[in-house]
């Protein structure tokens, strides 16, 4: 958690000495609140830096694998955490309380176990709620009480958490660190507090002064996930909300050797409002919440990975296939134009339908059935002759509709002998007459693109990435360039839909677009997968490698 300037003090100082530093750590955990990533910077651009393989820490083996593919923000890990019981779901009130109630029965069976949540507020409140309950059952005498730097109280019993790091406050066997949890065992006159780390019924003991105590204790029983770092327990029980971060969650859902539960919160807490909220969506779910999650990271990075990942997202291919089809659009705006005025609608039917905001998606539906090989010209008064339009509010998204839904099932029907002729085996084509400059344009990014993809395959090759591996081996012989081909079309399905997980496809989409790109994904798959098992000595060319999640839990 050491900021760069830190870490450039500690060199420099150690430089002048002559002395060696090592810098031990875990990129993927919650770094500095300062100006950071220098350490992960380090990790990423080296490639002399060890790294422990083994994980220790988990009692199951599935959840040492599931804390690696978390860590690494895998979405398949949400489904390995599912498929053992180890997510909840509810409101958010609900979750706190469900949390608060398995964590108490933890402890009142002498598991060690903590509560974690992204809310100080939730925090705090659960702190309060289970030294009210310790009072009341005898388990913390609150006849001698201290006051702490959160505004709560502790008496001989309670669990508290210190906060910051001091040598000179120490057991036999260690010293007072930021993030150490502790029972009191001892309330002095003068406000200071002796205190025994959590778990221990004997040994040595440490004594906080009581300006330390004012300063620097709160009640452990709930912690943030920045206290929880460096904990390990028995049990973890963590509270998480859409607005948590990767780092947050992978340090939170680590802490317990025996289970890590999440309770997801499918609604925005609102504390001076009850009942359904402007940013509630009944659609929500526990996996799509956590997918969220493990997109959002919340790392600071160095300047140098900040402007890499900047250069990266321009050149990705959703950016320039973003740009591809703007350009497209406009390039062939007045042609959609006339196609739309000479198609059988009347003339104000035509006017609305240009004037409608669905016009842009609707001319790149047009050109994706162009792209498919559909003589879109004469296709277009069929969609108009086929249904009214009596109670439609948008002509324009009406037509789209229709067109998609047409060029799906022609396209999964395997209806067309040609190949559509799709940039990256993904993006559609822009055909038919335009502006030298515009064509120029359009040429120029769909070769980017086609390099991107090649980029991205290359980059996982030499990598040796767990979704290119499901492929299966690239052939040796004329079928290479055929594999490529499909493998490139993967990594650039991959590289527009933000795709990290170790199986090559990601979760399905509602969009019309997105599915029709997964579904060329998925074949592209398949095709390579077969391609891989043809050219494998003895096999019978019948065999396939699955690509799903099923395949990627069986490895882990």
């Amino acid at each position: 958690m050491a900021g760069t300037a830190s870490l450039d003090q500690i060199t420099s100082l150690a430089a002048e000495a002559g002395a060696k530093v090592l810098l031990v750590g875990d990129f993927a955990q919650l770094q500095s609140v300062n100006a950071g990533g220098a350490f992960s910077l380090l990790v990423h651009d080296r490639d002399d830096a060890p790294e422990l393989l083994d994980v220790h820490r988990f009692v199951h083996d599935w959840e040492k694998a599931a804390s690696l593919a978390l860590r690494q923000g895998a979405v398949e890990s949400i489904d390995l955490y599912n498929a053992h019981g180890r997510v909840r779901r509810g409101t958010s009130d609900s979750m706190v309380d469900a949390a608060y109630e398995a964590w108490r029965k933890d402890c009142e069976s002498g598991r060690a176990s903590v509560l974690i949540s992204d809310s100080n507020e939730a925090v705090a409140a659960m702190n309060i709620r289970a030294r009210s309950e310790r009072i009341l059952n005898g388990s913390v005498d609150a006849l001698n009480e201290v006051a702490l730097h959160d505004g709560t109280r502790a008496a001989i019993g309670d669990t508290v958490i210190t906060r910051r790091n001091d040598r000179r406050l120490h057991t036999a066997r260690t010293w007072v660190r930021n993030g150490d949890r502790w029972t009191v065992v001892g309330i002095a006159g003068n406000g200071s507090v002796e205190v025994r780390p959590v778990g221990r019924r004997r040994g040595s003991t440490a004594l906080l002064p009581a300006e330390y105590v004012k300063h620097h204790v709160e009640l452990g029983y709930a912690v943030t996930a920045h206290r929880a770092q460096g904990m390990t327990t028995d049990s973890a029980h963590v509270v998480v909300a859409s607005g948590m971060t990767r780092e947050n969650l992978y340090v939170a859902m680590t802490r317990g050797r025996e289970s890590n539960i999440a309770y997801v919160a499918l609604d925005q807490p609102d504390v001076a409002h009850t009942g359904p909220r402007p940013g509630d969506s009944p659609d929500k779910t526990a996996r799509s919440i956590l997918s969220g999650v493990l997109q959002h990271a919340g790392a600071e990075p160095s300047a140098h990975e900040a402007l890499r990942t900047e250069q990266n997202i321009w050149g990705s291919v959703a950016q320039i296939a973003a740009e591809y089809e703007t350009i497209a659009a406009a390039a062939q705006h007045e042609r959609w134009v006339s196609a739309v005025r000479n198609c059988g609608l009347s003339n104000d039917q035509a006017n609305s339908v240009i004037d409608s905001d669905a016009f842009g998606p609707l001319t790149a539906e047009l050109r994706r059935a162009e792209a498919y090989r559909f003589d879109v010209e004469h296709l277009l008064p069929h969609f108009v002759v086929s249904r009214g339009f009596e109670d439609a509010e948008d002509i324009a998204a009406v037509i789209r509709a229709r067109v998609a839904s047409y060029v799906a099932q022609q396209a999964r029907g395997g209806r067309s002998r040609q190949s559509p002729r799709l940039i990256a085996g993904l993006i559609p084509r822009a055909i038919g007459p335009m502006n030298d400059r515009m064509k120029e344009a359009l040429v120029e990014r769909a070769r980017l693109l086609e390099e991107r993809a090649t980029a991205e395959l290359d980059a996982a090759l030499a990598g040796g990435e767990a979704w290119v591996r499901a492929l299966g081996p690239a052939p040796r012989n004329s079928a290479a360039a055929t594999w490529r081909r499909h493998a490139s079309t993967v990594a650039a399905y991959r590289d527009r839909y933000a795709i990290v997980g170790r199986a090559p496809l990601g979760n399905s989409s509602e969009s019309t677009a997105h599915r029709l790109d997964a579904a060329r994904a998925r074949a592209a798959v398949e095709a390579a997968q077969r391609l891989a098992a043809e050219w494998q000595p003895g096999s019978s060319g019948g065999a396939t490698i699955s690509a799903g999640v099923p395949s990627v839990v069986r490895e882990l």
